[in-house]
């Protein structure tokens, strides 16, 4: 499928962590991009995105669109071959009602999304953003299930509304998209299953899960153990760029686990420690399990994701997306380094260090 880059890119969840990055590199490349935003009135939310484009050769449309409104998509759409459905739900913490809060956003809004797809002539491209929570529920069903790493063969079937809610929306959404595609013949879908996304943000207003995570990392929430979870980790700008060279690639198909290593919470840590110094109140060490288990509750975490996740390998195999899309991923090392030094550079963290004479 060849996408003509004379003509608009859309881009849905604008002013988000990775949808930010992609508009970067697809301006600086001279492509025109539509971005739906909630309020694209919101100085905070969108300043960020017009000062780069102010310095870009590619022009930047910005649109209002709710993910919950199935007509919101349509005009932004109008005219563009390649669209990218990054706008879903981050937030695993403080959850009231999963289904209203993490499902129906997720899922309606890619139903929105492909459904004004259809209608849009012009669509030659879908690139979706999910995640390798669609792949797995659980670190524990990996040696359920006798596998060494993940591929994109797997399906998450362990995560339910009660149990991995956010898992849960990113599988039942990632399903429903490719039911959509398969139901018509004149798009292709092309997906893109990040795992923990870290890396510099291009905005101090962005409210990703990710980012929260690992702000409590290094703002001390954590400083007197760290569970034992392995992530996989990837930076957010081999996300973006992952997204560009699925929608340009003309023989790229198919999901893509995206996602350069595995490491845990204290092995980031001790990556700052050796690179910045030992000037924070990072974690002194791992968190004994019984002491996760006995205390998750309190930390808003059930002792069924302590019992299944901490403690567990996590491996993904990320040899399809390099091939398929031609990247290299960089080393979680540089991402995580390059993660401190923003939030140092922005202020979200104090810096610590000896000043020089």
């Amino acid at each position: 499928m060849n996408i003509d880059k004379n003509k608009p890119v859309m881009v849905t969840g604008g002013s988000g962590y990775i949808a930010s990055w992609i508009i970067k590199y697809l301006l600086e490349d001279g492509v025109d991009v539509h971005a739906t935003v909630r309020d694209p009135d919101n100085a905070k939310k969108v300043a960020h995105l017009k000062e780069i484009a102010d310095a870009a050769p590619g022009k930047l449309t910005l649109f209002k669109a709710d993910l919950l409104d199935r007509d919101a998509f349509d005009a932004p759409m109008h005219g563009c071959e390649l669209v990218m459905h990054t706008a879903s739900p981050f937030v695993i913490d403080g959850i009231t009602d999963p289904q209203k809060e993490l499902v129906d956003p997720a899922l309606q809004g890619t139903e929105a999304v492909l459904e004004a797809c259809n209608r849009v002539a012009s669509v030659k491209r879908v690139v979706l953003t999910t995640s390798v929570a669609a792949i797995y529920g659980d670190a524990a069903d990996m040696t359920d299930l006798g596998l060494s790493e993940y591929t994109e063969q797997q399906w998450n079937t362990t995560s339910n509304l009660e149990h991995q809610p956010y898992s849960y929306s990113k599988t039942v959404a990632e399903r429903r998209a490719w039911e959509i595609a398969e139901a018509q013949n004149r798009w292709d879908l092309l997906c893109i299953n990040p795992s923990l996304v870290l890396g510099p943000s291009l905005t101090k207003a962005t409210i990703s899960g990710s980012v929260k995570l690992i702000h409590d990392l290094a703002r001390g929430k954590m400083y007197t153990g760290a569970p034992d979870l392995e992530m996989g980790i990837v930076d957010v700008r081999d996300v973006a760029m992952c997204h560009i060279k699925a929608g340009f690639t003309p023989t790229a198909s198919g999901r893509h686990i995206t996602s350069s290593d595995s490491g845990t919470l204290m092995q980031i840590a001790n990556i700052w420690k050796e690179h910045f110094g030992n000037h924070w109140k990072f974690p002194m060490m791992v968190a004994p399990k019984c002491i996760v288990w006995l205390i998750s509750p309190t930390q808003g975490v059930t002792r069924k994701f302590v019992s299944r996740n901490v403690g567990h390998p996590l491996k993904f195999d990320n040899s399809y997306t390099e091939k398929d899309l031609g990247i290299k991923f960089r080393p979680i090392r540089e991402t995580v380094i390059d993660h401190f030094q923003q939030m140092l550079d922005d202020g979200l963290v104090r810096d610590k260090r000896p000043k020089a004479a």
